[in-house]
């Protein structure tokens, strides 16, 4: 963490001498001049006087003394904080969490399960929803995350990570709060007439492939395809343009300009846990303590 000659320095100038410096540093008084004359040379310095009294600081010597102290208070500081980053980053899982994709399931589990796992903490790292990134966040689990929550059945994401299944939410539509539907209870898809329906793309959600053919079916919807996984940018243009969107029941507030209202569809999607395609014991533990709680074999 710095030049180990600055050791002998300070022992010499504390001590008042050689030959006590030596004592205190296990080393030989020609051993403990060499490191201090080395010094000297490498910084072009005066450091010590010599005289048949003892040393002396030079004004120089003194300067360099003074820094050196704070310099070992520091090393020390560092150390001892990077001891304690290593200790809690061996104990902390690190979940995920976001607007869209909120922790707040796993910590429901975490608090039913966590007597399995003494000594473990939790540390929640926020991420944004942005189309262009969540595969990349997603690929991140057992580097930047151990866990995330997610409601899911994209291709896409399961190439990147494995799951665990904690239940189901049923798909809906949101609307802006001026739109002709945002005071009706329960729409159905014939209602949605003349209307423009926003959803994702093809291809890579079982689930919202299901509603696209149930659409299609139905004359007189068109259908805008959106981003392949929302974020708020998404959710704007909703409120925007006054389209009608394809939601989840657990994103109700996410856009206080939107109303969430259920469909006279069966169109659950899963939502659960998401972690690495190789787990590490610890995360295993807690997968393994869940799923008992779970009541599964």
């Amino acid at each position: 963490m710095f030049d180990t000659r600055l050791t002998a320095f300070t022992c010499v100038a504390d001590c008042g001498s050689f030959n006590k410096a030596a004592e205190k540093l296990f080393l030989s008084p020609s051993a403990v001049m060499k490191q201090i004359n080395a010094l000297e040379k490498h910084l072009g310095l005066k450091l010590l006087e010599r005289s048949n009294q003892g040393i002396r600081l030079t004004p120089a010597g003194q300067t360099i003394y003074r820094h050196a102290k704070f310099l070992f208070e520091y090393s020390d500081r560092a150390i001892a904080e990077a001891r304690r980053e290593a200790q809690t980053a061996e104990t902390t899982f690190r979940i995920g969490s976001s607007l869209l994709n909120p922790c707040k399931s796993f910590m429901d589990l975490w608090y039913q399960v966590d007597r399995e796992l003494p000594g473990y903490k939790l540390h929640i790292v926020p991420f944004e929803d942005d189309h262009r990134d969540i595969l990349e966040e997603i690929g991140a689990l057992g580097e930047k995350y151990d866990f995330m929550i997610g409601v899911c059945d994209s291709t896409l994401w399961m190439e990147r990570c494995r799951f665990v299944q904690l239940g189901t939410y049923q798909h809906c539509v949101a609307v802006p709060r001026e739109h002709r539907l945002a005071h009706w209870e329960k729409i159905r898809l014939q209602d949605l007439r003349g209307e423009t329906l926003m959803m994702v793309k093809r291809g890579d959600s079982e689930t919202v492939d299901g509603i696209r053919a149930e659409v299609l079916a139905c004359p007189g919807i068109q259908i805008e395809d959106t981003a392949q996984f929302y974020d708020m940018e998404v959710f704007n243009r909703c409120a925007q343009t006054g389209n009608v969107m394809v939601t989840i029941e657990c994103w109700k507030d996410v856009h206080p300009g939107l109303v969430t209202i259920p469909m006279e569809w069966d169109h659950p999607i899963p939502y659960g846990i998401l972690y690495p395609k190789e787990p590490s014991e610890e995360i295993r533990a807690f997968l393994a303590a869940a799923e008992r709680y779970l009541g599964r074999p």
